[in-house]
């Protein structure tokens, strides 16, 4: 069963944001724009790499009214003393959630059973905390925060356009389809 178009499931989690330890909800999301980024472990190879790119690109993300959330198996201790050892990591300044018991994980159906870590899996959630967007790659395929960022304003777009639909490679100020009878076989 996708997850496309379903709430996000109630959670409760210990997260390392800012120099400190806060607690997330899945109340938090609601009234703005979220992504979720779920990784398998910190102290690994890829992940830096992708969390380094989402957290060169937060302001971003940031001006169009969009919360990261990155989000592992591991503790929040472990992500403070992974944020106080890596130059990479230092870098992040949005929350970075623990789900040691995989309760978060298993929600969105990125739990690799057996080793107890996440897939790569990203999600875009929309204000009222609906999943609008959901990617899952093997754990050796990186993501690029530029195309997410792409993907979060087409969802921004439609959401804010009802009947129009962003096509491939859209981008901010490129044309849309509006999908009707008369467009069938036209494209």
């Amino acid at each position: 069963m996708s997850l496309i178009n379903t709430k996000v499931a109630p959670f409760t989690a210990n997260a390392y944001h800012n120099g400190k330890f806060t607690t997330v909800t899945e109340a938090d999301l609601l009234g703005k724009w979220s992504v979720f980024v779920f990784y398998p472990a910190d102290f690994t190879f890829v992940c830096p790499t992708e969390l380094g790119d989402l957290a060169d690109n937060y302001a971003t993300f940031q001006k169009l009214g969009v919360e990261i959330y990155s989000v592992s198996t591991d503790t929040h201790f472990t992500h403070k003393a992974w944020h106080d050892t890596s130059d990479t990591i230092e870098k992040i300044t949005y929350p970075m959630l623990a789900d040691p018991t995989g309760k978060i994980t298993r929600a969105f159906d990125v739990m690799i059973e057996e080793e107890g870590l996440a897939l790569r899996g990203t999600f875009v959630i929309n204000p009222e905390g609906d999943i609008k967007l959901c990617e899952i790659h093997d754990n050796g395929i990186g993501r690029d925060a530029t195309e997410l960022l792409r993907k979060v304003q087409a969802a921004q777009y439609v959401a804010a356009h009802p009947g129009e639909a962003c096509p491939a490679k859209w981008t901010p100020g490129a044309e849309t389809l509006t999908p009707s009878f008369d467009l069938v076989g036209k494209i």
